[in-house]
């Protein structure tokens, strides 16, 4: 409790400071959970680095918020899609400002070829941004987007198309995630004059409601209001990330004033946080599943009778009962219960250690095998306490011969070697971008994903693949359900994760917050909001 208090007076130490220069400005502090892996979305996947860049960024459409329901953003209204669903045609808006920061003074506004060159970084190989901090996509390459994309043409300045090889129902759902965050071209071309190529993704120019102003690792984020944002002007003057990795550090922070908003409280702290009166709890159900990823890439974990022999080991109701509080329920898809096409007939591995251990011996291992688990270090939606849910996994995989050595890195390391394929079983788990089932399976499991990064199984079954593209051709929605239902039918048998869980999402905020709106895809956005004295 000592650390704790000591964190918490050298944080107000350094708010107190910052605050104090700027004396007439309103300030909302959030308590978030983890540092950011880049200030560039596209090279991401992880909730902590889209919330840091919300703030900053737009695209061309975007999520109503607190729906799934997709609007025009930078693009001035819905665009036309041509008769055989291969054309997409967006008419943007003129009147948008990049930023101006210490680093970066803009001479025009918003076009056409800073959409050309966001997308065209991602998937054109000689473009001089691609292979610019490490060149992985993740997001545009697991969704098979250089593939579907066969061009990006520019009309005029405010005029562009998207010339797609083949339909796909959700590519406007798409255009409105994260990785589409359009970038400034000019910025681009500036920092290639005077050689700094890769300031692009640590100093970021937007045209958001709030402006980068500092960011100091793992402790604070600095941003100020936009004053010239083409939606409006944020309430706030100054926007501040506390960065907090434990959770209930951020609920004390919460109650005594010393930051506005918290992310992922602890299941164990919910039932105080309502008891406050000066605090309030949002929840809903999350659009998330928590899983246990086995890399097929590695033995013995390329055996499905393996994989099948870990699903029966683990005892996901004590997980429930022990991690979530009862604030989730067991998952057996890859999809949660909440999203259309979730196959329900599926029957879930039962908890059966005499089952797995003879699984193991028809595999081959009768006395069991070692392998590293590797657990999560931040608290997510999906998985709020990691650590311990390595324990407990720990124990239920030595009652059948496997002994498990838990692993544990900061969360951008975490993210960086899992994506290079370097575990042998993983914590991971994944909250919906765009409320379609294709951004669940197809971004999570399919080919493209193994070699893209997201799919931390590293599996790759031709099968499932079929199914999955043949729903993405067709705007049938009752189609696309026959398709899906089936990928989940070979997901189940092959069993490359152990689906964990689906939980609760909740917030925890001040009662002097007014206008939040809880998001479906587990984002903290704070354009729209204000506080009320």
């Amino acid at each position: 409790m000592k650390i704790k208090l000591l964190l918490s007076a050298s944080f107000i130490v350094c708010i107190s400071s910052f605050i104090s220069l700027h004396a007439k400005d309103k300030t909302f502090i959030y308590c978030s959970e983890g540092s950011p892996s880049s200030f560039n979305p596209q090279l991401a996947t992880d909730g902590t680095t889209f919330n840091a860049t919300i703030p900053v960024y737009d695209k061309l459409v975007d999520f109503k918020v607190g729906t799934t329901l997709v609007e025009p953003s930078l693009a001035k209204e819905k665009p036309k899609i041509s008769v055989d669903g291969l054309t997409y045609t967006f008419y943007l808006r003129n009147d948008v400002h990049w930023h101006t920061t210490k680093y970066f003074k803009p001479t025009r506004n918003f076009n056409a070829d800073d959409v050309l060159f966001t997308f065209d970084r991602q998937r054109k190989k000689d473009h001089p941004y691609h292979l610019v901090n490490g060149g992985t996509y993740e997001y545009f390459n697991s969704m098979g987007m250089g593939e579907l994309i066969k061009d990006i043409i520019k009309v005029d300045d405010y005029t562009v198309k998207f010339i797609l090889t083949k339909p796909e129902a959700p590519f406007l759902a798409n255009l409105a995630m994260d990785f589409a965050s359009i970038l400034s071209k000019e910025y681009g071309d500036y920092l290639i004059k005077i050689g700094k190529k890769e300031h692009i993704d640590t100093e970021p120019i937007g045209t958001g409601p709030f402006i980068f102003k500092r960011y100091t690792k793992d402790t604070i984020i600095r941003y100020e209001v936009n004053k010239d944002y083409f939606e409006g002007r944020s309430p706030f003057d100054q926007l501040v990330f506390s960065i907090t990795p434990d959770a209930s550090v951020r609920y004390q922070k919460l109650k005594v004033g010393e930051c506005h908003f918290a992310a992922y409280p602890s299941p164990t702290d919910l039932n105080a946080i309502k008891k406050d009166k000066n605090l309030r709890v949002m929840e809903q159900e999350g659009l998330n599943v928590g899983y246990l990823a086995m890399n097929v890439d590695k033995k013995p974990f390329d055996n499905r009778l393996i994989r099948q022999a870990i699903n029966h080991a683990l005892d996901k109701k004590s997980y429930i009962t022990a991690i979530y509080l009862g604030n989730a329920r067991v998952a057996k898809n890859p999809i949660p219960p909440s999203m259309w096409s979730y196959n329900d007939e599926i029957k879930d591995y039962e908890y059966n250690p005499e089952r797995a251990k003879k699984l193991l011996k028809e595999a081959g291992y009768p006395k069991g095998f070692e392998t590293k688990l590797w657990v999560l270090p931040v608290s997510r939606p999906y998985n709020p306490q990691g650590k311990k849910m390595g324990e407990m996994m720990q124990s239920d995989l030595a009652k059948i011969g496997i002994k498990a050595t838990l692993v544990q890195y900061d969360w951008p390391t975490y993210l960086e070697k899992s994506k290079n394929g370097e575990h042998e079983l993983l914590q991971m788990g994944w909250t919906g971008d765009n409320g379609d089932p294709d951004n669940f399976l197809y971004t999570n499991l399919s080919c493209d994903a193994k070699t893209g990064g997201a799919n931390r199984a590293r599996w790759c079954n031709t099968q499932f693949d079929e199914k999955l593209i043949a729903a993405k051709k067709t705007d049938k929605l009752d189609k696309r359900i026959v398709e899906y239902k089936e990928a989940q039918k070979i997901f189940h048998d092959e069993a490359p994760w152990v689906t964990l869980a689906h939980s609760k999402v909740s917030v925890a905020m001040s009662n002097k917050v007014v206008g939040y709106k809880i998001d479906p895809f587990g984002r903290d956005r704070f354009y729209g909001v204000d506080l009320q004295e």
